[in-house]
């Protein structure tokens, strides 16, 4: 449990202030007044307000991610002066959009950056090639003597085809699995260094798979700097097109909604923590990567719902009344927090009693 809470509070808290201080960022290049940028919410417990520019930096008592209160919002305090023409509600559409954007983007930014390091600091299994990565105890590879960087060459004389679009250790073991069930005796033929050897390995059909089982797994191979970029942002894409995908196919009731709101990503976030450092970082991307697609969305009292009257007032020349708009996301936000205590209820209830 307390795992769970601190692993919780340190995805909130990087992705939100990831999040916030991309509002920041373009706030402050565009010119834009900024109050406060809080790290944590509730009551301050330490503070420091910049001579010149008069914002306030703020560090709060729960440090559950944290905000970017900018002049002209609204959110003005007793006592704070806006500077004329440097309000948000004061900007041209294109600037309060960017501003809006931002905080999106630098969600994804922050996903993308986590997925290139986890590629290059600690690299994915190499299924282009065969040579061996983990040996799995009390299998037949490791009573046959096969050691981890020993590169499989060929099984029976067989090699997987160069032609095809199967992966090399995909091909390999198809064709370990074949041979496996056809031979009470496997020949192997391995690279170890400079050396090539020849083993003799009996495979037989292990009861808990139902499937002949060597006991091996593929190697593990760390991407250069610029190609984890590359990786990285194709990973990002086809996961932004799955999420999109699923949003369409949940709104034409193609399947059923499988939501999870802060318990259930507390839970989740608590199993990556344990299961080591590089499952974390990879949790933090994916949960950013959806904080910034999800917050686009055309919601009232999201982002994506701010962007949306921004857009409609770019393209008819008008702005919506302030007060009806402020009303319109009062009635969204009402709604979000409705559905986050239902999906919360959900959450409790399945971690409890269905477990």
């Amino acid at each position: 449990m307390l795992t769970s809470l601190i692993a919780f509070i340190i995805v909130i808290a990087v992705c939100v202030i990831v999040h916030e201080y991309g509002h920041y960022v373009t706030a402050k290049i565009l010119g834009v007044q900024v109050h406060e940028f809080a790290f944590g919410m509730g009551p301050a417990i330490l503070q420091h307000r910049n001579k010149k520019t008069k914002m306030l930096w703020s560090w709060r008592l729960f440090p559950v991610g944290g905000f970017c209160r900018l002049a002209g919002m609204n959110e003005d305090e007793e006592g704070e002066i806006v500077i004329p023409g440097m309000g948000f509600d004061e900007q041209p559409a294109w600037k309060r959009f960017l501003i809006l954007l931002n905080g999106s983007l630098f969600n994804v930014l922050l996903a993308v950056l986590l997925m290139a390091l986890f590629l290059w600091g600690y690299g994915v299994l190499d299924m282009d090639s065969t040579k061996i990565g983990e040996i799995m105890p009390g299998f037949p590879a490791e009573v046959s003597g096969l050691k981890s960087g020993d590169e499989i060459l060929s099984v029976n004389g067989k090699k997987p085809d160069e032609d095809s679009k199967t992966s090399k250790w995909r091909g390999m073991s198809e064709i370990i699995r074949t041979e496996s069930l056809k031979n009470e005796n496997v020949i192997f033929e391995i690279k170890r260094g400079q050396e090539n050897l020849t083993l003799k390995i009996k495979i037989p059909v292990n009861e808990e798979y139902g499937r002949p089982m060597l006991g091996v797994s593929p190697s593990h191979v760390k991407y250069g700097f610029i190609k984890a970029i590359k990786s990285s942002l194709n990973y990002t894409y086809r996961m932004t097109s799955m999420m999109l995908r699923g949003f369409y196919e949940l709104i034409a009731r193609r399947q059923e909604a499988d939501v999870t709101g802060p318990v259930g990503i507390a839970s989740m976030s608590g199993k990556a923590m344990r299961e080591g450092f590089w499952d974390f970082i990879t949790f933090i991307a994916i949960i950013a990567l959806n904080l910034g697609i999800l917050n686009l969305f055309p919601i009232p009292a999201l982002d994506g719902g701010r962007i949306l009257f921004v857009l409609l007032e770019m393209i008819v020349r008008r702005r919506l009344p302030e007060k009806v708009e402020n009303w319109i996301h009062m009635a969204g936000f009402a709604l979000l927090i409705s559905l986050m205590v239902l999906i919360t209820c959900k959450d409790i209830y399945n971690l409890f009693f269905t477990h």
